[in-house]
């Protein structure tokens, strides 16, 4: 096979982002289903994620190393591969243990997919000289809408959640080793010659790990506990509960594919700042309307305000001076981890004592604190 070229590396990726995001929505609209099949309560769920959460950190203490030295391509196309197995069994057996080996697998292997797929785009900007970030991370939050959606059609199909999980992971399997062959075969080779793992980032890219945190924290709470609350505390049936994370979703696809056009003509830390204040005004709607429909608004409202967090931070950690892409990706990603991992369990356990209704106050907190930190965690972009 011929050298791939930007133009065909850049439409594999997109693909790859897209099936990235139908693998979490698969997982976020079955969170009920987990949550019945083991007999969980909240705090059983929260723990699951907790084990993901574990899971990605320590992958991201080595992610740097490891796709700077094998590259975007083979990382993206193993650890795809084996985040598509882990989902695909979530509710394979019947043993509390089995869910927590997933769950650890995915997180791993799913973080290790993310940092790949962020590094290549890195590069992809630099080669074509343009902001693309968003868009690549649009067919992430396009992925997300397109499983939830699906999984929404699931109950009137007849299908089982297993036959669900089976079809979506199957697809999205040969999807990811399709598109792999396509991408750059790049190393990053400053990263790859570091061979000590990620410690705790200083200076600029802790400031910017923070700031990666307080959205991670946001966006995971409605990826993981979205649907639950719409059946729970909404008494939304299966269909339309899926919708909430279809509504959250599909308005990040849109914040993400105009998000280059806003960040070639708007400061990185003003759009953080409008972004933290739009995300906590509707989550706020979401817990203080007793709605489905206005609740499905609000979702959308926090998708679209948390749209850009990611792809501008990734992009400012890439770029700073004497960091390797891979690294510097890597270490705000860990620290985003790091703070995505307490996040579900604290809601978990907020909601297991009182309710979920005061969990998800978290979101509203954590957006608000984006916004306050903006300025100085991006005082140089």
């Amino acid at each position: 096979m011929s050298a791939p070229s930007v133009t065909g590396a850049a439409f594999a990726l997109r693909t790859q982002f897209f099936v990235m995001g139908l693998l979490f929505a698969t997982w976020g609209v079955h969170v009920p289903t987990v949550k019945a099949h083991y007999g969980l309560g909240e705090q059983g769920v929260a723990l699951a994620m907790l084990i993901s959460g574990v899971g990605a950190l320590t992958a991201l203490a080595h992610a740097g190393r490891i796709v700077g030295r094998h590259g975007p391509r083979v990382i993206a196309a193993v650890m795809g591969t084996a985040s598509c197995a882990a989902i695909a069994v979530l509710i394979a057996t019947p043993y509390y243990a089995g869910l927590a080996v997933a769950m650890l697998v995915f997180g791993a292997c799913g973080s290790l997919f993310d940092v790949s797929l962020s590094s290549e785009a890195s590069e992809i900007e630099r080669l074509t000289g343009k902001p693309l970030m968003s868009g690549f991370h649009g067919m992430f939050s396009l992925g997300g809408m397109a499983g939830a959606g699906f999984g929404s059609l699931v109950p009137a199909m007849g299908l089982s959640a297993q036959g669900h999980l089976l079809l979506a992971t199957g697809a999205s399997a040969a999807a990811v080793l399709m598109a792999s062959r396509f991408m750059l075969p790049v190393p990053d080779k400053a990263a790859a010659a570091e061979h000590h793992p990620l410690s705790l980032p200083r200076g600029p890219l802790l400031l910017l790990g923070v700031l990666a945190a307080m959205g991670l924290i946001a966006e995971g709470a409605i990826y993981d506990w979205s649907v639950l609350f719409m059946k729970q505390d909404r008494a939304s049936d299966a269909s339309t509960a899926a919708l909430a994370y279809a509504s959250f979703s599909g308005a990040m696809a849109a914040g993400r594919f105009g998000g280059d056009w806003v960040r070639a003509r708007m400061q990185p830390r003003r759009l953080m700042r409008a972004s933290g204040v739009l995300a906590a005004g509707g989550m706020a709607l979401v817990l203080a309307v007793n709605s489905p429909w206005v609740s499905l608004l609000g979702y959308a409202l926090v998708g679209l305000g948390l749209s850009n967090v990611v792809p501008v931070l990734f992009s400012a950690a890439s770029q700073l001076p004497g960091v390797a892409p891979a690294h510097g990706i890597a270490a705000v990603a860990g620290v985003g981890y790091a703070g995505m991992m307490a996040g579900p369990p604290l809601i978990g356990l907020i909601a297991q004592h009182s309710s979920l209704t005061m969990g998800l106050l978290v979101v509203v907190v954590f957006a608000i604190f984006m916004a306050l930190a903006a300025k100085r965690a991006l005082r140089a972009a």
